[in-house]
């Protein structure tokens, strides 16, 4: 007698975002995102007090102008276009499957997304943070709260996690697709990737053996350096150059959002692009390949914020080409990696394969 094993559970879990543009909304996303461990990696009382009383207080009003300029009539980008992702998941995977979507931070909830799984007896989880390089912040904040909220229930399935996917042959596929029209309409001087920061003190905490030096270590990626994030930018980057014959000396990587005082990991963006006009290089493609859906990082601080620095500095045009948002060949990237976690494509290929010892 053969025994039905019920659906196979994916969870999606991106950032998060305020419920609202309001100050109210805003203020209440910043403190919980911000008092995440993870996030600001200090004692917990100077966490507490630092985001309680100065972060949270004067931020929060700033922040929601900008959350207004962001917001469409679907309201928040990265929601709705993540709500989209979800939706086409599940149409493409069929109903041997269960596609949730939760975020981080706010709504929809982690916990009530995992516990929908549970009620519908799923037999697997695999949780699929929609960062695609790995970072403690992000990916590894995901990765402890799943199993804080199942390490309380009795039965727990089988639970699994993909740490990041930048090597992945589609998503590389599904980023040179959206950029190339961009690419083949203008004569661009030079082309900047983007990635959002991190503190350095984080690469160290989590490199391998102290491999981690923030240098030309970064040049190569392997098994010493899998999770230093930095290294899995300039990867990023090397490939997706590599698919839209962008040579070597035309390409630039840089980090950017850093907050506080403490080095973060480097060359800061809004530095590289105001040297960038007397060189030379007025016209500027933009990238931004840490982030899969638009948001207030992409759509504010790089399609505008940079733009308007580029341009003061003597910059002629300045472009950001869009997030995968709900590009069909981004569905066909989640796709093949359910499939090869449950076994369907064991043979799935990826691109520029993670070298062994160094």
């Amino acid at each position: 007698m053969r025994i039905d094993k019920g659906k196979k559970g994916v969870l999606l879990v991106n950032l998060g975002t305020p419920d609202s543009p309001k100050v109210y909304d805003v203020r209440k996303y910043l403190r919980e995102f911000l008092l995440d461990e993870r996030v600001i990696d200090i004692n917990a009382l100077g966490r507490w007090l630092l985001v309680n009383l100065i972060i949270a207080p004067f931020r929060a009003p700033k922040s929601a102008k900008v959350y207004g300029e962001l917001w469409e009539d679907r309201g928040s980008p990265l929601l709705f276009y993540s709500e989209d992702v979800a939706e086409m998941l599940q149409t493409a995977l069929g109903d041997e499957y269960s596609v949730k979507l939760a975020m981080r931070y706010q709504s929809p909830d982690m916990a009530t997304a995992l516990h929908e799984l549970q009620s519908e007896a799923v037999n697997s989880i695999l949780v699929i943070p929609l960062f695609p390089q790995y970072a403690s912040a992000t990916t590894g904040s995901v990765i402890q709260k799943a199993m804080e909220i199942t390490a309380e229930w009795q039965t727990i399935p089988s639970l699994s996690f993909i740490s990041n996917f930048l090597n992945e042959e589609l998503f590389i596929k599904a980023h040179a697709t959206i950029a190339r029209p961009y690419l083949e309409g203008e004569d661009w001087d030079h082309v900047i990737f983007s990635y959002h920061g991190v503190p350095e003190r984080q690469i160290y905490k989590g490199s391998c053996n102290n491999y981690c030096k923030l240098g030309e270590c970064c040049q190569t990626y392997h098994k010493k350096n899998y999770y230093c994030y930095r290294a899995q930018c300039f990867q990023t980057s090397r490939l997706l150059a590599k698919a839209l014959n962008i040579p070597d000396e035309k390409y630039t990587v840089t980090f950017q959002s850093r907050l506080g005082k403490d080095p973060w990991v480097k060359p800061y963006t809004d530095e590289v692009i105001r040297d960038m006009p007397s060189k030379g290089l007025k016209k500027i493609l933009a990238f931004s390949p840490s982030f899969v859906s638009d948001c207030l990082e992409t759509t504010i601080e790089v399609g505008e914020e940079f733009k308007e620095i580029f341009e003061e500095s003597g910059g002629e045009k300045w472009q950001l080409v869009p997030s995968l948002n709900n590009h069909p060949a981004w569905i066909d990237c989640l796709v093949e990696m359910v499939q090869r976690e449950a076994g369907i494509n064991k043979d799935v290929p990826l691109v520029d394969k993670v070298r062994g010892e160094q």
